[in-house]
C-alpha cells in the first residue's frame, strides 16, 4: 500500500460491560473450557474530577493572548483571576487581554500595574470598553511604588462606589505588584495593617506575595497618607560574599 493510500483510523474505546458482544456459536461447537478469573481494576467515571479545586479562584482555559508582548502563540497560557472583596479582582495579565474574560466578568475598570504596553481589544472585540488606568512601575524591590498608591485607591475607591462597577487590577503574574495595590485599598477602605490586608488577600488568591521592598512601601503609604504607624516588617538580610 503506498504512503498516500494509508488513513488514520480513529481510536476504538472498549465497550462496558453492558453493552459488550457475545458469541452465539452452537454449543456443541464451542470446547468447554474453564479460564482462572481474573479482576479487572476499576476505572474511575471520565466526568468525575480528580484535581482539587482552587479556592476563589476561576481557571480559564484558551488561546494565548494577542498582544505581542505576551507569551508566544505556541504557549497555552492559563488565564485565572481571583475575587478579592465583591467586584473587585486581581488577575495576570493574559486574562485582562482577554476580551471574551473581560466580557464574561463584565468588567467595567481595569487597573494596570505594569510598564509595558497592553492590548486593549477594540470595540469590535469589547463592545463595553472598560476605563483604563495604568502605572508604570517594574517588580524590583526598589521600585518606586508608594507615590502612586493613593491616585491607584482613589480609582479603586471611585469605581467601587457604583455598584454596577466591576474592577480589576492585574501585573504579568497576579503576584506581587497588582496584589500590593489591591492591599493599599483595603488599607484605606477597612483599616486594617499592611499584613493584615496582605494576609486577607492570599486567603482569597493563594499565588500572592509582594515583593519584601513592596511590603515596607505599604507601611510607609499607612504612615505618611493614612496616618497609620504599624510594626515595620524586617528587610531580609542577604548573606556576604565570600572573601
Amino acid at each position: 500500500m503506498s504512503r498516500a493510500a494509508v488513513a488514520i483510523m480513529p481510536a476504538r474505546y472498549p465497550a462496558s460491560a453492558s453493552s459488550s458482544h457475545t458469541y452465539n456459536a452452537h454449543p456443541s461447537t464451542v470446547p468447554q473450557m474453564n479460564y482462572p478469573q481474573r479482576s479487572r481494576a476499576r476505572v474511575p467515571p471520565l466526568h468525575q474530577n480528580t484535581w482539587p479545586l482552587m479556592t476563589n479562584t476561576t481557571a480559564v482555559q484558551g488561546p494565548p493572548s494577542a498582544s505581542p508582548f505576551s507569551p508566544s502563540q505556541a504557549m497555552q497560557a492559563t488565564r485565572n483571576v481571583s475575587e478579592i472583596i465583591p467586584h473587585l479582582y486581581i488577575s495576570d495579565l493574559s486574562f485582562a487581554e482577554s476580551p471574551s474574560s473581560l466580557m464574561s466578568y463584565r468588567i467595567t475598570h481595569v487597573l494596570s500595574t505594569l510598564p509595558d504596553t497592553i492590548f486593549c481589544p477594540p470595540p469590535t472585540l469589547l463592545p463595553m470598553q472598560p476605563l483604563r488606568m495604568q502605572i508604570r512601575v517594574d517588580d524590583l524591590p526598589f521600585s518606586e511604588l508608594a507615590a502612586h498608591l493613593p491616585t491607584t485607591t482613589a480609582f479603586i475607591r471611585d469605581a467601587l462606589a457604583n455598584p454596577e462597577s466591576r474592577v480589576l487590577v492585574h501585573c504579568v503574574e497576579g503576584i506581587s505588584r497588582s496584589v500590593s495595590v489591591v492591599a493599599a485599598y483595603l488599607m484605606a477602605q477597612y483599616g486594617w495593617s499592611p499584613t493584615e490586608a496582605v494576609q486577607y488577600i492570599k486567603k482569597q488568591r493563594r499565588i500572592a506575595e509582594p515583593n519584601f521592598g513592596f511590603v515596607q512601601q505599604l507601611h510607609e503609604y499607612a504612615q505618611k497618607s493614612l496616618g497609620r504607624t504599624h510594626h515595620l516588617p524586617p528587610i531580609p538580610q542577604f548573606s556576604a560574599a565570600p572573601t
